[in-house]
C-alpha cells in the first residue's frame, strides 16, 4: 500500500503539470479572444466614421499595440504577485521544516491520512516522503506547489502579448485588405468566424457545453461590432 502511494503522491506534479498547461492554454485563448474583440470593435467603429485605409491601419495597429502591451504588463504584475507568494510560502515552510521537524512530520501524516490513507500507512509514506525531499513533499500535499516549476512572470507577459496580438491582426487584416465596399462583410464575418474558434475552445478546456459559449462569444462581439460601428457613423456624420 506505501507503493501505491509513493505512486500517487508522485503523480501529482503531472496532474499539476497538465493543470498549470491547461491554465495557460486558457490564458491564451482567452487572449486571443481578447485582441479579436477590442481591435474589431475600434477598427469598426473608425470604419464607421471614414473609410480611409491609413486612418484603419493606424487606428488599428494603435489599438493592437496598446492591448498587446497593457495584457502583458498586467499579466505580468500578477504572475510576479503570484510567484512572490510562492517564494514566501516556500521559506515559511523551509524554516518550519528546520525548526520544528517532528510537527512538520506530524502535519504531514496527518494531510495524507486526511486523503484516506490509515494513520499508520499515513505515517510510514510521510517519513518515506521526508526522508527523500522534505521540502518537496510539503510543498506539493500541504501548498500545492512543485518548488522546481514556479510560476513564471516573463513566460505569462509574453503570452499575453503573442496570444493578443494573434488575435488582434485579424480584424486588422480584415479591415485594411479588401476593397472599400467589402470591408465590413469580411471584417464581420471574420471576426464572428473567429470568435467561434474561440468560444469553443474556451468551452472545451473549461468541459462546457461548447453551443452556448460559442453563441455568446458571437453575440457579445456583433454587439460590440454593432456599437462602435453606430458611434463611429454619428460621430463621421457629424464631421467629428
Amino acid at each position: 500500500m506505501v507503493t501505491e502511494t509513493q505512486a500517487q503522491t508522485h503523480d501529482e506534479p503531472h496532474e499539476g503539470g497538465l493543470g498549470t498547461r491547461l491554465n495557460w492554454l486558457r490564458a491564451a485563448v482567452l487572449g486571443a479572444n481578447d485582441g479579436i474583440v477590442s481591435t474589431a470593435g475600434l477598427v469598426v467603429g473608425v470604419a464607421g466614421a471614414t473609410g480611409d485605409r491609413s486612418t484603419l491601419l493606424t487606428a488599428g495597429l494603435a489599438g493592437l499595440l496598446a492591448g498587446s502591451m497593457s495584457m502583458a504588463a498586467g499579466e505580468y504584475v500578477s504572475v510576479s504577485t503570484q510567484r512572490d507568494s510562492e517564494k514566501a510560502a516556500l521559506a515559511t515552510e523551509r524554516r518550519e521544516l528546520e525548526e520544528t521537524p517532528e510537527a512538520e512530520l506530524a502535519e504531514l501524516a496527518g494531510m495524507l491520512e486526511e486523503k484516506g490513507l490509515s494513520g499508520e500507512v499515513a505515517r510510514e509514506a510521510a517519513v518515506q516522503l521526508t526522508e527523500r525531499d522534505a521540502l518537496r513533499a510539503h510543498a506539493e500535499v500541504e501548498l500545492g506547489i512543485d518548488p522546481d516549476e514556479l510560476t513564471n512572470p516573463w513566460h505569462a507577459a509574453g503570452a499575453s502579448f503573442l496570444a493578443f496580438t494573434v488575435g488582434a491582426l485579424l480584424p486588422l487584416l480584415a479591415i485594411v485588405l479588401p476593397p472599400v465596399p467589402l470591408r465590413l462583410p469580411v471584417t464581420v464575418v471574420a471576426v464572428l468566424a473567429a470568435l467561434a474558434v474561440t468560444g469553443w475552445w474556451s468551452a472545451r478546456l473549461g468541459a462546457a457545453a461548447a453551443g452556448r459559449a460559442v453563441l455568446r462569444n458571437m453575440a457579445g462581439g456583433a454587439v460590440a461590432m454593432a456599437v462602435t460601428y453606430g458611434a463611429g457613423a454619428l460621430l463621421g456624420a457629424a464631421g467629428v
